[in-house]
């Protein structure tokens, strides 16, 4: 049965299956105590940042679009995602329902952001949507930087300070209300209800989503696109309809992990969310390969690890990790490297897969 199954199929198998593996090796490693404490501290964070690798590459390697804003799209769902859990506390006890509301909304709010932004964006190709991107990346983050957010017995509480002249007294909270976004010193006191279970499912979400939108009509179109735009539009394929749902999938799954990652920290600020963090992401597809989603997976939790695991290495930390990541760079890039590795892909008997 497994042998008549389409070479994609056995693929996607492999990769869920793989997920499931360490999903279950790490949960049995917490159990017995194993896992230090800064390493149970990186497992939510990488959860995140693999969703995020994946919903980018559906941009940039599925609808081939250099998008630099999605960090933009990650604040959204992270600071959204703040604001509905601690607004819920008042409402319910339950925290896996807190989380995942905070994950829709995020997605939601991310989503409708990432549509209103794609309306003039997705006019544009190449290096010119991705300076534009990068631009609104940056704006969303001034205007997360610009709020104020409280929530008491009577509702939520926001003031958009732009001026800079309001604090948080001008939100007229009551005596139980409870301050929750503070301009630029970001979301304090916000509890920690992440966990890595729910950062796997996202996961495991995300990826079916993305692998059955690329395997179906809508997925082909979209490399249609890619591929030859004029081709694609003669045969009648509508250029802006397609885009645009690849753009804001990819930024509603960016928001999902931004209120998973915003619910991981007491305290976060905005600049978190920069140019730098959008490039971060943009590394891990780009190494992970272009339209490959099991390899973004990999870079993604290869490279946040990496500095990591260098720490001891001081003031030479980001030099090592530099120098490594311009090795891989180069030799991922090497014809003779792409042969030997494609040797170890499952695909048609004797090589490599087609």
């Amino acid at each position: 049965m497994i042998k008549n199954l389409k070479p994609h199929t056995k693929q996607n198998i492999i990769t869920f299956l793989g997920l499931a593996v360490v999903w279950i090796v790490v949960t049995v490693l917490r159990s017995q105590g194993a896992l230090g404490r800064s390493t149970l501290g990186l497992l939510v964070p990488i959860c995140c940042y693999v969703v995020m690798a994946i919903s980018l590459n559906l941009t940039v390697g599925i609808m081939g679009e250099l998008s630099l804003g999605h960090a933009g799209f990650m604040g959204i769902g992270a600071f959204t995602g703040i604001v509905v859990s601690q607004s819920l506390m008042r409402v319910t006890s339950s925290v896996p329902l807190r989380l995942l509301a905070a994950m829709l909304v995020g997605a939601l709010f991310a989503g409708i952001f990432g549509f209103l932004i794609g309306i003039p964006v997705l006019r544009l190709r190449g290096d010119y949507l991705a300076i534009v991107t990068l631009a609104f990346g940056e704006i969303i983050k001034e205007l997360i930087t610009c709020l104020l957010v409280g929530v008491d017995e009577n509702g939520l509480h926001m003031i958009f300070n732009y001026k800079g002249l309001k604090n948080v007294e001008d939100l007229n909270l009551s005596e139980a209300g409870q301050v929750i976004i503070k301009g630029a010193q970001g979301a304090t006191g916000t509890q920690t209800i992440a966990t890595f279970n729910a950062g796997m499912l996202l996961i495991f979400v995300t990826l079916f989503i993305i692998l059955h939108t690329i395997y179906s009509r809508t997925g082909r179109a979209i490399m249609a696109i890619r591929d030859n735009r004029i081709a694609a539009e003669s045969v009648g394929i509508d250029i802006t309809k397609h885009k645009m749902i690849a753009f804001v999938m990819s930024a509603a799954m960016a928001g999902s992990a931004g209120a998973l990652y915003g619910l991981n920290y007491s305290n976060l600020v905005a600049a978190k969310f920069d140019f730098n963090t959008s490039i971060l992401v943009l590394v891990f597809v780009v190494l992970g390969g272009l339209g490959n989603m099991r390899g973004s997976i990999i870079a993604a939790v290869l490279l946040y690890v990496l500095p990591e695991a260098l720490r001891g290495m001081h003031d030479y930390r980001m030099l090592i990790y530099a120098v490594i990541l311009i090795v891989v760079m180069l030799t991922t890039n090497s014809p003779a490297a792409k042969n030997f590795f494609g040797r170890f892909r499952f695909g048609k008997k004797g090589g490599a897969e087609e």
